[in-house]
């Protein structure tokens, strides 16, 4: 953009001013008095031109910070995009472990240490304005995207986008996505999902209000429509629920190039930037401004919004400025290791020759057969907007070959079962490696889409020379043609067969799922002592999974969605639907409605020692938080980490029966016991109706247990104010 006579302190001036206790929303004011139109409405989009945009993000998504309204004559820096939320998809940085892994551990503290360091990489990249903070509810395991959030529970899903929003805090603003109902991939450009108040109050929005107040400093909304509208331009969603119900102050982005379908409409309906590039708006607002589809009151509003976040951020931000070496630090990839590790669930651990299998003596094996095509595979996730190009991966077979350094390593990456159990014939013990990768499942662009008149309309006019009939590098910018929604919940068919035939020539088999989402194991399930869920689990993924087996991490990772036995226990779900409706039903509150046992219920996973929770009481209760205490001893001959679940019991009608209120993980050495405090919300025993909340019920049953159900767990009882 051109600019006249540079006045660059302008802008560091007034967040100084703000850091010493001025006024924030006068000086946004102030600075928003001193830009020209022109420059109003170059806050409002990205800042490169559309056609060179993309053709820059075909040769590499966002390498380097993708900027939205800088305007260097006042100092204004803009917002400085990079994605996520694996870690920062600029340069070669720390592929933490996805964020369904992250969900696993259960552990919000780990969550925003996780936050910090992706702060401090994206910030020595020059990027200011963090989009990971991705918080959709995966309704249904087969979302191609599950890998990008935390799990199925809305209270789950909140505490660790608020964690991950703190932990971004001091060195970046942070964006959650996708606002709002965005679970399905392949259809998301044209699907409308339809869903009444209550089931948007009580289940798809509550982690988003939940961020808002951490703080949030943007919302990107999704690419769906919304009970008939395009997000992009929903009215009811940004102005109504997110600014005037719960008083969000920050920005609003639409997802990238296809999020939203009018410009004037998108502006009047409280969408601040049209991101990435200089497309829609660019090209269409001066002509709505003329006719007056939109005013300058709407423009002001935006840029209002837009300038005060910046003026807040750099008021508050940290004065450390990390440098280059942060990237893919030392200590960044031992922080991915120990998230990794700790992510891990083991759903299986039978005894074999009257021993659990798990963990491994090293010291006792000589030989170990490592089989499947992901043995020896880099495969950190998805390969779309949230891929992060870390240089080296650690694969499975490179941590076990490191934590076994006498051991002698039989490896069979075919797709050969009949190697497979000959080579586990001969070895001590055989790990088998299956799951999925980014063909399988992942972000999603079809080509099909580029013929779409409705997706070519909002393309800005072409460059001469250009062919309309070829834009498939505009596809390819932002995403590919593989992965998607799973086609299928179970393992591909030679994964199984070869499980199968490993367990038959070797009884000490131990199977690893790479996976984000719930496999349907009962076709093999019952033929392997071992069952370990291992995700697409970052950059020291391999070091971490050898950390598990051989015991120097304990197993502790629990579920943060729930397995059913057989996809007929699951909500609809067509992956080329033009419209579907949500209810409140899905995962374990469906399965609890219709009194299907889960194959392994919501927050399972088995450790290294065993756990008692007795004495669970409530020891306060003030307006919706609640806090309890329960006595936690680890009952077994080794230390180990727990999780204990608080869950809250009612019998209100067409309301789930079980709900997921608190968590906190626990380390106990053998013997110990602790008295543990938990801090709970009663939120998710609140019901949305006439446009508010009210109790579901008088009365509720508090248990404190080890996954959702446990029958073991303490109860005790609770009365709802």
């Amino acid at each position: 953009m051109p600019t006249p006579a540079t006045q660059t302190e302008t802008f560091n001036e007034a967040a100084a001013r703000v850091r010493n206790g001025g006024h924030l929303s006068e000086e946004a004011d102030q600075l928003l008095g001193q830009l020209t139109q022109d420059e109003k409405l170059w806050l409002l989009d990205g800042d490169a031109e559309f056609w060179s945009g993309m053709a820059e993000m075909s040769a590499g998504y966002n390498r380097r910070p993708i900027v939205m309204g800088e305007i260097a004559r006042l100092g204004i820096p803009g917002l400085r995009f990079s994605d996520g939320p694996r870690g920062v998809v600029m340069g070669e940085s720390t592929a933490f472990p996805v964020s369904m892994a992250r969900g696993a551990t259960w552990d919000p503290e780990l969550e925003e240490e996780i936050g910090t360091a992706i702060g401090r990489e994206m910030r020595a990249q020059g990027a200011n304005f963090f989009g990971g903070v991705c918080i959709n509810l995966p309704r249904h395991p087969a979302w191609g995207r599950a890998q990008e959030t935390y799990g199925e529970d809305p209270y789950l899903l909140g505490e660790f986008g608020a964690a991950l929003v703190r932990g971004i805090h001091p060195n970046a603003m942070a964006i959650a996505k996708h606002y709002a109902l965005n679970s399905m991939e392949n259809a998301r450009f044209k699907v409308d999902v339809k869903a009444d108040d209550a089931t948007l109050h009580e289940v798809f929005l509550p982690h988003f209000r939940r961020v808002v107040e951490e703080g949030v400093d943007g919302i990107m909304t999704s690419y769906n429509s919304v009970n008939g509208e395009w997000a992009g331009q929903n009215e009811t969603l940004m102005e109504d629920i997110l600014r005037r119900q719960w008083g969000f102050e920050g920005v609003t982005l639409s997802d990238f190039v296809f999020g939203l379908r009018d410009a004037a409409l998108s502006l009047q309906a409280g969408l601040d930037v049209e991101a990435p590039m200089r497309q829609q708006r660019a090209h269409r607002l001066p002509a709505d401004l003329e006719s007056g589809r939109v005013t300058w009151d709407q423009v002001d509003r935006a840029a209002r919004r837009i300038l005060r976040t910046q003026l807040a951020h750099y008021a508050a931000r940290n004065t450390e400025e990390p440098g280059l070496d942060v990237i893919l630090s030392e200590e960044h990839r031992a922080l991915a290791r120990k998230v990794a590790a700790t992510s891990m669930v083991l759903l299986k651990n039978e005894p074999v020759d009257g021993t659990p299998l798990l963990p491994l003596k090293a010291d006792e094996i000589a030989s170990v057969a490592l089989i499947g095509r992901l043995t020896n595979l880099p495969n950190t996730g998805d390969q779309g907007s949230s891929n992060v190009r870390s240089p080296e991966v650690v694969t499975a077979l490179d941590g076990i070959r490191t934590a076994l350094p006498a051991a002698s390593i039989l490896s069979v990456l075919d797709d050969d079962a009949d190697a497979a159990a000959a080579a586990a014939a001969q070895a001590d013990i055989a790990v088998v490696v299956v799951g999925y990768t980014a063909q399988d499942e992942g972000e999603f662009i079809g080509s099909e889409g580029m013929s779409d008149p409705a997706i070519l309309a909002v393309f800005p006019p072409l460059p001469e020379g250009v062919d309309p009939s070829d834009l498939s590098g505009a596809a390819g910018a932002m995403g590919t043609a593989e992965g998607g929604d799973r086609a299928s919940l179970r393992l591909r068919p030679i994964d199984e067969a070869i499980i199968k035939a490993t367990a038959q020539a070797n009884p000490r088999t131990i199977v690893v799922v790479v996976t984000a989402g719930a496999v349907i194991t009962e076709d093999w399930r019952s033929q392997v002592p071992t069952l370990l869920i291992g995700w697409y689990s970052g950059v020291e993924g391999g070091h971490a999974l050898a950390d598990v087996l051989t015991g120097t991490v304990d197993a502790s990772g629990r579920l943060p969605y729930s397995i059913p036995t057989t996809e007929e226990h699951l909500p609809y779900f067509d992956r080329d639907a033009s419209s579907i409706t949500y209810d409140r039903w899905f995962g374990q509150r469906l399965l609890d409605r219709d009194g299907h046992p889960a194959a392994f219920p919501l927050g399972y996973g088995l450790s290294y020692t065993s756990f008692e929770t007795t004495e669970l009481s409530v020891t306060g209760v003030s307006g919706e938080s609640l806090a309890a205490s329960v006595r936690v001893t680890n009952t077994g001959s080794r230390d180990g980490r727990h999780v204990v679940q608080l869950y809250a019991t009612t019998t209100a009608e067409d309301f789930p029966t079980r709900v997921l209120i608190g968590f906190t993980p626990v380390h106990l050495e053998p013997g110990q016991t602790a008295t543990v405090t938990l801090e709970g919300s009663l939120r998710p025993l609140q019901r949305w109706a006439d446009g508010g909340f009210s109790w579901a019920a008088a009365e509720a049953t508090l248990e404190a247990g080890a996954f959702s159900g446990d029958p073991n767990a303490s109860t005790a009882a609770l009365h709802l104010p």
